[in-house]
């Protein structure tokens, strides 16, 4: 008899062998041998699994976005509920260890290469940006109007989403992911601040020095 959790530790298993190959491979030379080299299984398991290459590989997507969202729910539960800080968590989520380490960040990379071509994979990058404009839109309306609101949910998430990339792709990834992760905070910050200012302002007015 198979052993209690022994088939989600297996998928497990291949779903980190499917990433450390993406890491030194690529997804396009990614294949289910060098899969399987990685996680010590016979190739025969990945179709058992997975239904074969692009089964796994989708599945390793829904990974990564199943620890983002995770790790989001975590920093929400320790935060007072404000709109400062639920804007936070979103951020540090996004720019988070696990997110930002070399087989995550690898990962990303060749989904997003690859979504443009191919429809399951383009899927869940919708999902992934539906999840993030949302999760900062309705933050963002807790302080702001809901025109505003959207422009700023909008202007943050292209942030999010810009500095994560280039700061991948920088030549000090690190210090680049720090680097936008304070910026993007910074616009948070003084986009709720001037909120307050207009809100505090005679007549609606903004006070300025």
């Amino acid at each position: 008899m198979p052993k209690v959790g022994m088939k989600d530790t297996r998928k497990q298993q291949l779903i980190d062998a499917t990433m450390r190959s993406i890491a030194e491979l690529g997804m396009q030379n990614t294949t289910i041998v060098s899969i399987s080299k990685r996680a010590g299984m016979s190739s025969g398991i990945i179709s058992h699994y997975f239904g074969g290459k692009q089964g796994l590989i989708e599945a390793a997507l829904r990974y990564l976005l199943d620890q983002l969202g995770k790790e989001l729910r975590e920093r929400m539960s320790k935060t007072d509920g404000s709109p400062v800080q639920r804007l936070n968590c979103i951020i540090e989520s996004n720019f988070s260890g696990f997110q930002r380490s070399e087989l995550a960040a690898h990962t990303w990379l060749s989904f997003w290469a690859r979504s443009v071509h191919e429809p399951g994979l383009k899927r869940l990058q919708q999902i992934n940006n539906a999840r993030l404009y949302s999760n900062l839109r309705y933050s963002f309306a807790q302080a702001l109007s809901p025109q505003a609101a959207t422009e700023a949910a909008r202007q943050t998430a292209a942030m999010i989403d810009g500095f994560w990339l280039r700061s991948a792709l920088s030549l000090d990834p690190q210090e680049g992911f720090e680097a936008g992760e304070i910026l993007c905070k910074r616009f948070v910050r003084e986009t709720l601040a001037g909120a307050n200012a207009d809100h505090s302002s005679p007549r609606g007015f903004k006070a300025y020095g």
